[in-house]
């Protein structure tokens, strides 16, 4: 199935917006311009299947435990050096 070219505007919404750009509209008008542009955008927007969306989760969760592992291990390698150079905090007298 072949997609179709998202990125180019509708023709409606292009003449709509070069209507805009030479008159000036009311609070009221341009409200209802912009409603319209994001029906428009919606439209356009395609949904995963499931296997995308499924494929989509999992790289998600898979760069999320590779970042947690990262920032467990520098934490814990840098509680090392502090406890290194500062010591454990005992005062030997």
């Amino acid at each position: 199935m072949a997609r179709r070219d998202v990125d180019v505007p509708d023709e409606d919404v292009v003449a709509i917006a070069k209507a805009d750009s030479s008159v000036s509209r009311g609070r009221f008008a341009r409200i209802v311009l912009f409603l319209r542009q994001v029906i428009s955008e919606l439209k356009k927007v395609v949904t995963p299947t499931r296997k995308e969306l499924v494929n989509f989760t999992l790289v998600v969760l898979a760069f999320v435990v590779i970042m947690m592992a990262l920032v467990f291990g520098l934490d814990t390698l840098f509680g090392f050096a502090v406890q290194y150079v500062f010591g454990n905090g005992v005062n030997p007298t």
